[in-house]
């Protein structure tokens, strides 16, 4: 049964990394990419925090650093930036609903001014909710970026073709 929720997890990301990808006008061929590449990291995510019981910001890390190496290694294959392959890829994993009870949370506190009582409970949870959002966001920066720091020369050279050492001038 967890094998079909894990099945559907990925599915869905890859479903919506494809739509974050057509945003961002990558070539035709990376899309079977995008979608695997955000099927394996947010399934990835969703089974560290389900059956590992990881918290979602170091689950969220272990997903990007994933999908930071695979873009690394797929990207080679088409040519393609490792940019356009994980920056649709991490879309999905972006925290929705803990930025938008910040931000309700906030508006709340703002309508509650005159009670004490209820604008502390608000404020406390904008800021966990903020907290949330902004370290998720965080590591899926820092564990996607991970790999180009790591592998710098191979990074920057997915979009050139290789060349013979015989016939470089």
């Amino acid at each position: 049964m967890i094998a079909v929720v894990i099945l559907l997890d990925a599915c869905f990301a890859a479903v919506a990394a494809i739509g974050f990808g057509a945003i961002s006008d990558p070539p035709m061929r990376a899309f079977p990419r995008i979608a695997l590449l955000a099927a394996v990291g947010h399934s990835l995510r969703f089974t560290l925090m389900q059956l590992a019981g990881i918290d979602i910001a170091t689950a969220s890390l272990c997903a990007a650093i994933v999908i930071g190496m695979g873009s690394l290694w797929l990207g080679r294959g088409i040519r393609c930036p490792m940019t356009a392959l994980y920056i649709p890829a991490l879309l999905p994993m972006v925290p929705g609903i803990y930025a938008y009870k910040a931000v309700f949370s906030l508006f709340m506190f703002m309508q509650s001014l005159n009670k004490a009582g209820q604008g502390v409970e608000y404020m406390n949870s904008f800021f966990l909710n903020a907290t949330v959002s902004f370290s998720v966001i965080i590591m899926l920066a820092a564990g996607a970026t991970l790999p180009i720091f790591i592998f710098k020369r191979r990074a920057f050279s997915l979009t050139r073709r290789r060349t013979d050492k015989n016939t470089e001038k």
